[in-house]
């Protein structure tokens, strides 16, 4: 396993994953670490129960999360990156939080809207551990919802520091979530990629190829992954185009909007989409996780 030391530089997962530590904190990863052809410990990323077994051990030995699961075939996400959104994230508010004297410190902690939380509830547990943020976790989905809760629920650490809430029309994204009397620091989100389940398999296809140096014939998506968590009509640009347009009604609601962007192309029908709505400011922020690149866009009015 190549060092991850692109990441973030708060990011606890810099470095080679420590298996001796991951196996004594969580022994049903054990069955799944093997030496890899260099004599460095790793597993088969390419098996998702290694891949769950993984992020399980992790998220007690790191986080101090001492449930976490989530249903068959839903995304299992891997959390290195995941952090390093949230670190980028707390540089980003940290200024302006830093300026608001005559606060008390609790007041002070940031308040953040993630939308499409997924059923792994991954960003919440992750901002709230590490900086102590307050969370509302948005999706459309019942089933994601529900075993977000059970997550929040299950973990005392967590316990009345993550609201969730449903959103039940799933052509909109603000509308029907942020109440008029909320405010948001920041809102985070990692929207869906593709525009179809074909373009999601052919996408996975590509990575698999890629990752393995031979061509794969059939996709099997090592971290899941559902139709609401994977593709939308008309694929992430369609989504973060109608997110912008939606922002300009929460603009007194929120400091910062934010979003993973995946495909560098789009950015430039983004950008025109912010002068449209007479942003004050927006910046890309840059993230490299080993051979992988991706972005954040960032926004306020």
């Amino acid at each position: 396993m190549a060092e991850r030391n692109e990441l973030h530089t708060r990011n606890k997962h810099n470095g080679q994953y420590d298996f001796s530590l991951l196996i004594e904190n969580y022994p049903p990863l054990k069955k799944f670490v093997s030496l890899n052809p260099y004599g460095t410990n790793t597993i088969n990323f390419f098996n998702p129960h290694a891949v769950r077994a993984l992020n399980k051990a992790l998220l007690i030995t790191y986080y101090g999360i001492r449930y976490w699961d989530i249903p068959k075939d839903y995304l299992c996400p891997p959390i290195p990156g995941r952090a390093d959104y949230i670190h980028y994230i707390a540089d980003l508010i940290q200024a302006e939080r830093g300026n608001r004297n005559g606060e008390s410190e609790e007041n002070k902690k940031p308040r953040c809207l993630d939308i499409g939380v997924g059923a792994n509830c991954i960003y919440p547990i992750i901002g709230h551990t590490e900086y102590g943020w307050t969370f509302v976790g948005s999706d459309i989905d019942p089933v994601s919802i529900e075993n977000a809760r059970k997550i929040v629920t299950c973990n005392p650490v967590l316990a009345h520091k993550i609201d969730l809430r449903l959103q039940e029309d799933s052509k909109k994204i603000f509308d029907g979530i942020i109440a008029s009397d909320d405010y948001f620091d920041v809102t985070i989100c990692n929207p869906p990629f593709h525009s179809s389940k074909e373009e999601a398999e052919e996408g996975t296809l590509r990575k698999l190829s890629s990752l393995k140096g031979e061509k794969v014939q059939k996709a099997k998506l090592n971290f899941g992954g559902n139709a609401n968590e994977l593709w939308c009509e008309g694929g992430e640009i369609r989504f973060l185009l109608n997110m912008i347009s939606e922002s300009q009604k929460y603009k007194k609601n929120c400091g910062w909007f934010t979003s993973l962007v995946s495909k560098e192309k789009n950015l430039d029908k983004l950008y025109a989409k912010l002068k449209a709505v007479h942003v004050s400011e927006y910046k890309i922020i840059r993230m490299q996780q080993g051979t992988k690149n991706s972005r954040i866009l960032a926004w306020r009015f």
